[in-house]
C-alpha cells in the first residue's frame, strides 16, 4: 500500500509541473484612456474608485495579475473568468457602449453586486475588491442616475 500511495504521489507531482508548462495568455489589452469610464465619469468620481479597486482586475484592460494567478491550474481559472468578464462588460472599453447599453449595464452590474454575485469568489484571492454596502449603493446610485438622464 505504501508504495502505491508513494507511486501516487510521484504521479501528481509530475503531473502539476508538466500543468505549469501550459500557461494562458497573461497580457492586457492596450487601452485608450479616454474611452475608459474612468474618463467618461471622472476620476474623483466615487464610482470609478469602486470600480477601479473591485471590478478592474476582471473587466477591464488593466488586469493587476495577482501572484496566485501564475500557478496552473488556477492560471488557467484566473484568465478564463478574465475573459468572461471583459467579455460581459469592460470598463476601459465604456465610451465605445451606446448609451443605452451604458444604462443597461449599469443596471446590471447593480443587480449583481446587490445579490452579492459579484465580485464573487474573487474576494478570496484580493480581499480589497469586497464591496461594502456603501460600494453597492455607489454603483446603483450611478445606474439610477443614468436611468434618470435618459428620461430627460
Amino acid at each position: 500500500m505504501s508504495r502505491r500511495l508513494t507511486q501516487a504521489a510521484i504521479v501528481i507531482v509530475v503531473l502539476f509541473a508538466a500543468a505549469q508548462l501550459l500557461r494562458p495568455d497573461q497580457t492586457n489589452p492596450p487601452t485608450d484612456t479616454g474611452r475608459t469610464i474612468q474618463a467618461q465619469v471622472g476620476t474623483a468620481s466615487a464610482l470609478a474608485a469602486v470600480l477601479d479597486r473591485s471590478c478592474r482586475d476582471c473587466h477591464s484592460n488593466t488586469t493587476v495579475w495577482p501572484s496566485v494567478a501564475k500557478v496552473a491550474p488556477l492560471s488557467w481559472v484566473m484568465a478564463r473568468a478574465v475573459a468572461e468578464g471583459r467579455k460581459a462588460v469592460n470598463f476601459s472599453e465604456w465610451g465605445g457602449y451606446p448609451l443605452a447599453a451604458q444604462r443597461t449595464l449599469l443596471s446590471a452590474s447593480c443587480e449583481d453586486v446587490s445579490s452579492g454575485k459579484m465580485p464573487g469568489p474573487y474576494t478570496l484571492v484580493r480581499p480589497e475588491t469586497k464591496l461594502s454596502p456603501q460600494d453597492v449603493e455607489t454603483i446603483c446610485a450611478a445606474s439610477r442616475q443614468a436611468a434618470a438622464n435618459a428620461g430627460r
